[in-house]
């Protein structure tokens, strides 16, 4: 059964007008019609590792699960990742982005309505939770249901029957619910906005999706696929970032986690000319923290080193570019600071893709600086 997304069911919904319209389908099988490429998680990360490990174990219960993590993580890949594990997956999978929805159409989209129950219902309609049966519902945001709708839902989770708006039989249904959020449902319930009862219901097993800074380590594979899949789009070859590039690309915060990460890689496959995507491909925000200007805060990078998110192999690279920051780029002093030779230190340089000039000081004698993003000059006779 293809999966069914109902984010956009009603477009212009109402039409300028303050009475919905509702979008006329004859067919029921028509709302079938929308199809997506089954998404895949992606990551090595000790972080990530734990997470399929949990999702493994409870895909094959029954029980309502609740995914909660920052905007951009991948909560719905989660989603999906429990469904095609689960008894459930020949069945279908029903996502709704419940923020998506006007108030005064959530529960007609959710439950149903028989016809003529309001102006534009002019046929019956079964609703989300029907066409789920079999199978999966994943309610994005739910915690943008309001509290007429959060009521109906609790209903049905009890009973596991639903009742369409206008009519007056129960439908049995066999359903199971994913939801998601980005906020804390928790103090939406202490605020009075989300019922206490819907919650317990639905956080049967919780799950949090980490923000990518904490699992920096899969950065490196995200971006190769999201390479992969924009060659495979277009029936390309497909292009790669040079190892500056990728190390700005590690090394930033990712405030919008995978999917500002998607975005990044979209953005320097359209700029770039070359076939290796470099630093000045990258957006402005992260080219600018990229290279080596910026000391590293190593305390941060040993915390990541311990929960899991980067390996022992990073921590030496981003130990030894910071002591040569330290030193203005001298490789001479680095090198002498780091208890190593001066051409261990250069061909650790050339493994990370830093690339480095020598160059006559006034007051010094000659010594190696940092240039990022150029090729190495002749030497000065």
């Amino acid at each position: 059964m293809p999966p069914v997304s109902r984010t956009s069911t009603y477009d212009s919904a109402t039409n300028g007008s303050s009475v919905p319209q509702i979008t006329n389908r004859s067919n029921r099988d028509d709302r079938l019609e929308d199809t997506k490429v089954r998404p895949t998680l992606i990551g090595q990360s000790l972080v990530m590792k734990k997470l399929i490990s949990v999702i493994e174990r409870i895909a094959p219960k029954d029980s309502s699960v609740l995914i909660t993590g920052a905007t951009g993580t991948g909560k719905e890949l989660v989603a999906w990742a429990i469904h095609d594990r689960s008894p459930r997956h020949g069945g279908p999978f029903v996502d709704i982005n419940c923020s998506a929805i006007p108030d005064t159409l959530i529960e007609a989209e959710l439950f149903g309505h028989q016809r003529g129950t309001f102006t534009g219902a002019h046929e019956s309609r079964s609703g989300l939770l029907e066409i789920a049966s079999g199978g999966t519902l994943f309610l994005d945001e739910v915690d943008a249901l309001n509290l007429s709708a959060q009521a109906k839902l609790l209903r049905v989770l009890q009973e596991r029957t639903v009742r369409r708006i206008g009519g007056r039989a129960n439908i049995a249904i066999d359903v199971r619910i994913i939801s998601a959020t980005n906020c804390d449902l928790a103090q939406a319930v202490a605020a009075g906005r989300f019922r206490p009862d819907l919650y317990y219901r639905l956080r049967v097993l919780p799950l949090h999706v980490a923000e990518l800074c904490k699992r920096r380590g899969d950065v490196e594979l995200l971006a190769a696929h999201f390479l992969q899949r924009s060659a495979e789009h277009y029936d390309v070859a497909p292009r790669r970032f040079t190892a500056e590039a990728m190390k700005a690309l590690v090394e930033y915060p990712w405030p919008g986690n995978v999917r500002e990460l998607e975005n990044a890689v979209e953005y320097a496959l359209a700029i770039g000319a070359e076939e290796e995507l470099g630093l000045e491909d990258l957006p402005p925000e992260i080219a600018e923290k990229g290279g080596v200007q910026n000391a590293e805060d190593l305390n941060q990078v040993l915390q990541a080193y311990i929960d899991g998110s980067v390996g022992l192999a990073e921590i030496e690279r981003r130990y030894i570019l910071s002591v040569l920051h330290h030193f203005g780029g001298n490789q001479v002093r680095a090198a002498a600071a780091l208890g190593i030779d001066r051409s261990k230190l250069y061909r650790r340089l050339k493994q990370y893709g830093v690339m480095a000039v020598k160059f006559l000081q006034e007051e010094q004698l000659d010594g190696m600086q940092l240039r990022a993003g150029r090729s190495p000059e002749p030497e000065m006779p």
